[in-house]
């Protein structure tokens, strides 16, 4: 029987060992691609590179770090807009903390915010000040991890930011800030336009196109020829998912070997690891992201976000803005990370930028990149809106 709208029921995140034994066989019976014809990745992901990753997925990792990780933190499965979505939940400690909704992007996850919990839930624990404390919130996008994956079309920013803002008045807030990158800063930037409640956003980065009538600058110049370049030579896993998500989506749900193909590629491509990967994120932590892909089959779901909303997007990427947002607003921007907007032209879509700070280092995965700077800037914006 379905569960009321406004239902929440505790979660506790497990895998089958049948799931398990299946994807080491998957793994193992694998019909692998010829080599490349390049000595680097300008053709894809090295077929050595990513065989020695799907060995150690199938031999060495352990199967139980995504469950294990998830269930260090308190989770919720909450229904709102006809979806259970499932929602990391960890209140602080101290009175008065500011509810704060993090939302994560694709190839992305609720994971990649973890590690930042505990600093944002109690800064005293490092170092910081009660003042500064959140309850955070993470919710899993519909059709990404544990949420339900959407069975009808429409389920396109707009519609994630109303349920998740009916989620946070489920929850019992009627004030919180709300930040994300990737799918989230749109998703943000939608609670801020449309949620009397979210009385602050940060963006990582906000999306603001270019001015109208007005020279660029050498670094606006920079930055756009930079975001030109990653779409010719990278953007084709964008154009499929947002023009024919079905199809990939077949690929991504029954081959292990092309999921994790097509999210590690992302992973090199948008951190900024200087040709060592490792020295970003591990092994295990990487193929925690695709094992969550996996285990939840929602390669395919999570790819129609794109076929949704990367129009809109786009738009709001290259266009001037046509619609101010005007609730106070907080800004991050690393220096690997595109889009890569000034300060002027951000301020001439959100008209009440209170915060803005630049990085030299860190890609397009800031809290697995730069967590303390992250959760520094975090801090410093919502001081303005507490």
């Amino acid at each position: 029987m379905d569960k009321p709208a406004g239902a929440v029921d505790p979660f506790t995140a497990r895998i089958s060992e049948d799931a398990v034994v299946d994807l080491r066989n998957r793994l193992a019976r694998a019909r692998w691609a010829d080599e490349e014809t390049v000595e680097d990745w300008s053709q894809g992901v090295p077929l050595r590179w990513l065989r020695s990753l799907c060995e150690y997925w199938r031999t060495e990792y352990d199967m139980e770090r995504v469950p294990r990780r998830l269930n260090s933190v308190p989770q919720l499965r909450v229904r709102v807009e006809g979806l259970r979505l499932h929602v990391v939940h960890a209140p602080s400690p101290h009175p008065g903390a500011l509810p704060l909704l993090l939302a994560h992007g694709w190839p992305g996850s609720v994971l990649e915010f973890l590690p930042l919990v505990d600093a944002l839930t109690d800064p005293v624990r490092h170092g910081g000040s009660p003042d500064d404390a959140f309850s955070v919130v993470i919710p899993s996008l519909p059709g990404y991890g544990f949420s339900d994956k959407p069975r009808t079309s429409g389920w396109g920013v707009e519609r994630i930011a109303r349920a998740f803002s009916e989620l946070m008045a489920t929850l019992g807030y009627d004030r919180y800030g709300a930040a994300g990158s990737d799918w989230g800063t749109s998703v943000s930037t939608l609670l801020g336009v449309q949620d009397p409640a979210a009385v602050g956003i940060h963006l990582i980065p906000p999306l603001a196109g270019p001015l109208p009538g007005a020279a660029q600058t050498p670094s606006e110049r920079a930055a756009q020829e930079e975001r030109r370049e990653r779409a010719e030579d990278g953007g084709g896993y964008s154009a499929i998912q947002g023009t024919r998500p079905q199809t990939i989506g077949y690929s991504l749900v029954d081959s292990p070997v092309g999921l994790c193909a097509w999210i590690a590629e992302k992973y090199w491509a948008w951190t900024d690891h200087a040709g060592d990967l490792g020295a970003v994120l591990s092994r295990d932590e990487l193929l925690d992201t695709v094992s969550l892909y996996w285990f939840t089959g929602t390669g395919a779901s999570a790819a129609r976000l794109y076929w949704e909303s990367i129009a809109t997007v786009g738009r709001w990427i290259s266009e001037p803005p046509d619609e101010p947002v005007r609730v106070p607003a907080g800004a991050s921007v690393f220096g690997r990370e595109v889009p890569r907007p000034s300060r002027r032209q951000a301020e001439a879509r959100f008209t009440d930028l209170r915060y803005w700070s630049e990085h030299e280092h860190g890609g397009h995965f800031a809290a697995i990149e730069a967590p303390d700077l992250l959760v520094e800037d975090l801090r410093a914006f919502f001081r303005t809106v507490r």
